[in-house]
């Protein structure tokens, strides 16, 4: 795992300290194992394409489209934001943010979020008119979040704020120090109660007060470990998944570890690693873990439930639970549907050859699924 980091990955000067770019989110696998090789299966589901719309590609950044009620917004690298009809796809309208977009898309009470390399974040109208733009400490790389006229947005440099929702103006700061090496890492966070629940470098998992950015609970969800700086990174850089008990993180080159909502007390934890992420669905925990492979386990103790590594070394998005199945993506642009039962492949449909790099998002019925190269589909399974 460290050959695979040390020899493949650019280090990057940030903020005082350095961050390890350049695999994570990546197409493909590239330390020399092949991806594991599709092979045919009995369908027991059929996914349709209703519509597909091209945005334009992310770039080196990873963006996924936002969805409302009545909308589907997307973004692309160039700086374009789009509004799309969700039943047909169609254009609704198009504006030009005026900067590289690197982070995006969030929406919610009546705005409509992008960020930018340079640290920019700008809020516009339902109807595409900019209602703000401010600036934030660096590269904002994580969809901002809005919840009681609070705008959360996180940046490449670890910092947490929290921004009034009128005109951006900043209400509160979340900082911490950060170890010599971190991942460059697209986590967001994930508002629930009035708290927001973030993950941060060197396994640290916080809860924060969304009012007033005081810390309610911290703790580390996983200790560095090893004799270098690369051995040494225990980064959470993945969103957490929570549900109404309990919220869970899990480290790069760590462990998963779920804790109470409200006190942060220790639930389980077992040694895992994961640079994609993980969802709560029911009674399970569904994720996918660094080599690729997805898993399902107990939500209440982590005991293993089942495990598919048909979809190793692809690169395999985090997994979206949607009904019976769990959907989730791959390099090359394939949606794949699983079951939740045992894990067994359902379903397999190709996009544009490009990666799926987040994990499918819920849309009328159905899901949509934004490619690397700018491919917007939205799909339903029968």
């Amino acid at each position: 795992m460290i050959l695979r980091i040390a020899t493949l990955l650019l280090l990057v000067m940030l903020a005082g300290c350095s961050t390890v770019s350049g695999w994570f989110g990546s197409g493909g696998d590239k330390t020399g194992k092949e991806p594991a090789k599709l092979v045919e299966f009995k369908q027991t589901a059929t996914f349709d394409v209703r519509w597909h719309h091209k945005i334009g590609g992310g770039g080196n950044y990873i963006l996924q489209p936002a969805v409302t009620s009545d909308a589907v917004y997307a973004a692309n690298a160039k700086g374009e934001l789009f509004r799309l009809d969700p039943a047909t796809g169609n254009e609704v309208w198009r504006v030009d943010s005026g900067f590289t977009i690197s982070a995006g898309v969030g929406a919610g009470e009546g705005l409509v979020l992008v960020g930018g390399g340079k640290g920019q974040l700008a809020a516009f109208a339902s109807d595409g008119k900019l209602r703000w733009k401010t600036k934030v400490s660096s590269e904002v790389l994580n969809i901002a979040k809005i919840v009681d006229g609070i705008v959360v947005v996180r940046t490449a440099d670890g910092r947490l704020s929290g921004l009034d929702v009128t005109d951006g103006k900043r209400l509160w700061l979340y900082e911490q120090a950060i170890p010599p090496l971190i991942v460059r890492s697209h986590a967001g966070v994930v508002i629930e109660r009035g708290t927001v629940f973030a993950g941060f470098a060197a396994g640290k998992l916080a809860a924060i007060s969304l009012g007033s950015g005081i810390v309610i609970w911290e703790t580390v969800v996983s200790q560095p470990r090893g004799n270098t700086e690369l051995e040494r990174i225990s980064d959470i850089i993945s969103s957490p998944a929570l549900d109404d008990e309990q919220v869970c993180a899990v480290a790069f080159q760590g462990r998963v570890a779920c804790y109470g909502l409200a006190q942060g007390n220790l639930l389980w934890s077992r040694d895992l690693s994961s640079d994609k992420g993980m969802t709560l669905f029911h009674n399970f925990l569904y994720l996918t873990n660094t080599s690729g492979a997805v898993l399902a386990m107990d939500k209440s103790s982590g005991s293993s439930f089942w495990k598919n590594e048909q979809l190793s070394m692809r690169q395999t998005s985090a997994p979206y639970a949607f009904g019976d199945r769990l959907m989730v993506g791959d390099y090359e642009g394939y949606l794949h549907a699983l079951s939740r039962e045992d894990g067994s492949m359902a379903a397999r449909l190709k996009t544009d050859g490009s990666a799926i790099v987040t994990a499918p998002m819920e849309l009328e019925g159905g899901v949509l699924v934004q490619t690397r190269n700018g491919g917007l589909y939205s799909v339903t399974l029968h």
